[in-house]
């Protein structure tokens, strides 16, 4: 009988889990929240690089998970103050999360409709964008820690161009996965950014840009086979009857002048075959718009709620202490995984997740 022994491990009751978490995370439980505006670049001090955090007043918890929330607008309009973007952050703010929506630079709506290599180079700007508030949470961890937060769970995502930023930002891991033709987007973000390459040219270097998930409302893909199996953990909402941000695939805002986008049809598919986390949820015969106008849509409150039910067995205060021998003979081992749903083997003092050929997963630390 093979044992385990002093393990970490994942409770499958949600009870539980609910406890552990001291009732935070899943329901709204704080009644009012704080909007701070920062630049959060070292880099560029313009609009285009402020954002909006959200923290629940009254908050005692100092190890905090962020969320990251950018806006739609087909990269050249829309801003952090849309009312999706305050709906969410301030939902996910009260549930006890330090949510922030931020503003990316934009294209002149010309120049982007007009040309491919504009396409690509908007959309990486904006990655780098993302990147850049992602180590500005990092940075300032390290240096007072201004808003409370657990620096190693962060998740990033949005609404429409949002989550295609989000989307990009987990799923382009190197440089080499950018094609050569018959566009070099690889040119185009060496160009972007000579010295730090797919990090960007927005500052606060030193410090990670690693995201914990994705959360995508109506966002896509340009490639799905840059969706991989050390990526990130995925969940999407989207409907149907997108052509926007085509369901299966197709150009962007139905445009044939416009880059190609794969939505939910094809990125599930495509993280299941590889075996990436993923759920989704789908709203038949729906289009685009379902979350541009925040919580007077129901669908919008669905996908919320469907969101935070995803993210909530990611978090670490879901991690139980126990001692316990485990049979594990009937059934195998497929995979180990760690936070970020890389491809991970048996270690000491870190967070694993052991995936079984029955469906089950467990979520381990084995103790030193």
């Amino acid at each position: 009988m093979k044992k385990i022994t002093t393990l970490l491990i994942l409770t499958l009751f949600s009870a539980l889990t609910f406890a552990q978490c001291n009732g935070r995370y899943q329901t709204e439980i704080f009644s009012s929240v704080t909007k701070t505006t920062v630049n959060y670049s070292d880099v560029y001090p313009d609009n285009a690089h402020e954002m909006d955090i959200y923290t629940p007043d009254g908050d005692t918890e100092i190890n905090r998970p962020v969320i990251l929330y950018m806006h739609g607008g087909s990269f050249y309009g829309g801003d952090k103050t849309t009312t999706d973007c305050v709906d969410f952050c301030e939902s996910m703010a009260k549930r006890g999360y330090v949510a922030a929506s931020l503003n990316y630079r934009l294209a002149n709506i010309v120049s982007f409709i007009t040309s491919n290599s504009t396409q690509y180079e908007t959309v990486l700007k904006a990655v780098s964008d993302a990147k850049s508030a992602i180590r500005y949470f990092r940075k300032d961890f390290a240096n007072g820690d201004t808003y409370a937060i657990d620096a190693s769970t962060i998740f990033a995502g949005g609404y429409s161009a949002g989550a295609v930023i989000a989307v990009h930002l987990a799923y382009i891991d190197n440089i080499s996965d950018l094609p050569t033709t018959p566009i070099n987007v690889q040119a185009i973000i060496n160009n972007v950014s000579p010295v730090h390459g797919l990090e960007g040219d927005a500052g606060n270097y030193g410090y990670s840009s690693d995201i914990n998930g994705v959360i995508s409302f109506a966002g896509g893909i340009n490639d799905i086979n840059w969706i991989d199996a050390a990526d990130e953990p995925l969940v999407s909402i989207q409907g149907t009857s997108d052509l926007t941000v085509n369901y299966n695939c197709g150009p962007g805002m139905n445009n044939p002048a416009i880059l190609t986008l794969c939505g939910s049809g094809e990125m599930h598919p495509r993280a299941d075959n590889v075996g990436v986390l993923n759920d989704k949820l789908i709203f038949n015969g729906t289009d685009h718009n379902w979350a541009a106008f925040g919580n007077t849509n129901s669908k919008f409150i669905d996908a919320v709620n469907f969101t935070t039910n995803f993210l909530f067995p990611l978090l670490p205060c879901n991690t139980t202490t126990s001692i316990s021998e485990k049979n594990t003979t009937n059934k195998q081992l497929i995979r180990i995984t760690d936070m970020l749903g890389r491809n991970a083997s048996t270690t000491t003092n870190a967070t694993l997740f052991y995936i079984y050929d029955d469906g089950s997963v467990e979520k381990r630390m084995i103790l030193k």
